[in-house]
């Protein structure tokens, strides 16, 4: 069986290591969001391929889940003494990396080709993908106004009241052609920001058509424990947008793509409601923080796959 594993940044990285640690590089593929790209200081960044990079090849930064380990920050500290915009911070070893990208795309190569340059140069042996090489952009609609990303994600710290997202496309995100659906037996959707991380990938057409046909199974794991997001502000976002922040809300948001869903050991009592969707449900402990806990939720992912399959 191959699993195209859909993802974003810090939560669906930790679970990407662990089907990292379970399949062969020939059994996965991980597909991932574009909508947070920008360019900065003069540089194309990529976060969540960045993140899922370092985190597959333990160079992860381990206290904050993003950017990398044993950094040092002279460039941005001088950066600043010159009055130049710092509230993306970069560090030495993460501005490396960047300017190889930017070089790169420059010189006309496509970013999966500048992705498959980088994961080899850090030893990533499994496909690491750009949902599409073509540009799509997240925006969110505010109390202050339309943000681009990053400026509500990380100069505001999300602290703006979402009223809506969208994605902006110069032209229509074509998937990218390294991911091929005729070989794909399952779909994993990872428990990242539905709102932000999986949506710009459900942007392209293609993919989404494919996942309403129903020829493969589709799982979801929650990104919501105990009403509340591990990591970043999913159930601040889904307050704000009238929805409760539950896994039974989060499996409705997906009801028309997803035929399996993951949920921790606490949500246990939502089951019956949850399989009132049309769905088969797996309770399992979802809280990843430690590799043994990574590796246990992939091996339960994988043979709900299975089964469903």
């Amino acid at each position: 069986m191959k699993i195209l594993a859909l993802t974003g940044g810090i939560g669906g990285a930790k679970l990407c290591l662990g089907l990292a640690n379970v399949l062969a590089p020939d059994r996965v593929i991980f597909a991932v969001n574009v909508g947070d790209d920008f360019e900065h200081l003069g540089l194309y960044i990529s976060p969540d391929l960045d993140t899922l990079t370092y985190t597959l090849a333990n160079e992860v930064n381990p206290e904050t889940g993003w950017g990398r380990s044993e950094e040092s920050w002279q460039c941005i500290t001088e950066l600043e003494r010159f009055g130049a915009p710092t509230w993306f911070r970069l560090g030495d070893r993460d501005l490396a990396l960047h300017l190889v990208r930017s070089q790169k795309l420059r010189g006309g190569a496509t970013l999966s080709e500048v992705t498959q340059s980088l994961c080899e140069g850090l030893g990533v042996q499994h496909a690491v993908v750009p949902i599409s090489d073509d540009p799509i952009r997240t925006h969110v609609d505010t109390e202050q106004g339309l943000l681009s990303f990053q400026d509500y994600f990380v100069r505001r710290r999300c602290e703006p009241k979402v009223r809506a997202v969208e994605f902006r496309q110069p032209q229509r995100a074509r998937l990218n052609p390294r991911i091929d659906l005729n070989a794909i037996d399952a779909v994993l959707i990872c428990p990242s920001n539905p709102f932000l991380s999986i949506d710009p990938l459900l942007a392209v057409d293609d993919l989404t058509d494919f996942l309403k046909m129903g020829r493969v199974p589709v799982v979801a794991v929650s990104p919501i424990v105990g009403n509340r997001a591990i990591k970043g502000p999913t159930a601040k976002m889904m307050q704000e947008l009238d929805m409760p922040s539950t896994s039974l809300r989060v499996a409705k948001y997906y009801e028309e793509i997803v035929n399996g869903f993951v949920v921790d050991s606490c949500d246990a009592a939502s089951k019956q409601a949850l399989e009132g969707l049309g769905m088969q449900v797996v309770v399992t402990p979802t809280i990843m923080n430690s590799l043994h806990d990574k590796i246990a939720l992939a091996k339960a992912c994988c043979e709900f796959l299975s089964e469903l399959s």
